[in-house]
């Protein structure tokens, strides 16, 4: 699996400068973190997920999360978890008579409701646990959490070693988290906890629908996260804490709740990259985007880039494409990358850009061009002058 693979060699010739690499859910956990993209949330009841993952239903699909939590009704949950269970089983049984190739499917990652049902789960799936790359773990506090990774880390420690490692990420949505009051001290116990199974720690998800609630907030189609101040500053100090170069962990950005919605406010997407990239025709695509208030999800994903944050939560398979096309690397960031890396032996301190529009300070700059470098093996290196809505206009 790669990230683009629908386009043709000609039209990856054509956008990439690098294209990207392909990866698995066997890859190195450095790669895997940056990797997950679109997230896109099904919930276990529906009855079709093995074959839409396996016959590649949704275009551009990387990352699937199968929601055994807020998706499905407690009266519905045994009944999802067999669901789930079967699904999964008829993945393993299709990977074993040759039918797919199991490192063509999309990451999967099932979130579950407590520490018991995860035990209950991988018990039943046996064998097939090995076609997950992870669980994902909502409303992630110390008490539980100890629990969910003491779990995590004994599966671990017990599998046979040709299977890959079993991945966790915790999302960060409790009351206690976005309370002013109790934020330091639960976020710190949560940052201990994680430090101690770092090695099973794949994402560190921000819940940013259930911190609205708490305060009876809905943000709108035209505004993002970053709009609401008290989820904005709660952002802020999880990416403080959480995030820091050299000892941090890779953050993803909250979900984005809306396909369809009344505008009120003026688009954020600019006219003139699409008319750049295609004309008449990528002005027709952008009233398009417009139409399906995507613009509100790329404005609040280029605000997550610029915060730190990698990968975003969805529940549409209309955003895979927006989200992960935003994630690629410009040529010109992949350059003052390369050079900045390039001079980092001690000779030079400063040195203007390729590109000439701008100066890159060896040391205070480092960090950022590592990260670039390993985001450009995973979503590629787009062509000089190409943009994120060259991969929109296909």
């Amino acid at each position: 699996m790669r990230y683009f693979d629908y386009l043709s060699v000609e039209e990856t010739e054509k956008l990439f400068y690098l294209a990207p690499a392909p990866f698995c859910n066997r890859s190195d956990k450095e790669r895997l973190s940056h990797a997950l993209g679109a997230a896109l949330y099904m919930p276990a009841t529906r009855p079709t997920i093995a074959r839409d993952l396996s016959t590649g239903k949704h275009m551009g699909l990387t990352t699937v999360v199968i929601d055994l939590e807020d998706a499905v009704g407690d009266l519905k949950l045994e009944e999802a978890e067999a669901s789930l269970v079967s699904q999964i089983r008829s993945l393993g049984e299709w990977a074993s008579n040759g039918t797919i190739d199991p490192e063509s499917l999309p990451l999967i990652f099932v979130r579950i409701r407590t520490p018991d049902q995860a035990r209950r789960i991988l018990e039943q799936l046996g064998e097939t646990v090995a076609l997950l790359t992870g669980l994902v773990f909502p409303k992630f506090d110390v008490s539980a959490g100890e629990r969910y990774l003491e779990l995590l880390s004994a599966y671990n420690e017990a599998k046979p070693p040709d299977r890959p490692t079993l991945y966790g990420m915790p999302i960060l949505e409790s009351a206690e988290i976005i309370y002013a009051e109790t934020r330091r001290e639960r976020l710190l116990g949560i940052k201990s906890l994680l430090d101690r199974y770092r090695e099973y720690i794949l994402n560190v998800r921000i819940g940013a629908t259930d911190f609205s609630s708490l305060f009876g907030l809905r943000r709108k189609p035209d505004m993002t996260i970053y709009d609401i101040g008290v989820i904005r500053d709660c952002v802020a100090d999880i990416v403080n804490l959480f995030g820091r170069a050299g000892s941090g962990y890779v953050i993803s950005g909250p979900v984005w709740e809306y396909f369809k919605s009344d505008r009120v406010l003026k688009p954020q997407l600019r006219e003139t990259p699409f008319q750049e990239t295609a004309g008449r025709e990528g002005l027709r695509l952008r009233m398009q985007y417009i139409n399906k208030y995507v613009d509100g999800l790329i404005r609040e994903v280029e605000m997550d880039k610029e915060n730190g944050i990698v990968g975003k939560t969805i529940i549409h398979p209309t955003h895979i494409c927006p989200v992960q096309a935003l994630y690629t690397v410009t040529h010109e960031e992949y350059m003052d990358a390369s050079h900045i890396l390039a001079s980092s032996g001690g000779e030079i301190g400063v040195v203007k850009s390729g590109y000439e529009n701008k100066m890159n300070e060896i040391k205070p700059h480092l960090n950022w061009a590592r990260r670039i470098l390993i985001r450009s093996k995973i979503y590629g290196v787009l062509n000089e002058n190409q943009n994120f809505t060259a991969l929109l206009v296909r």
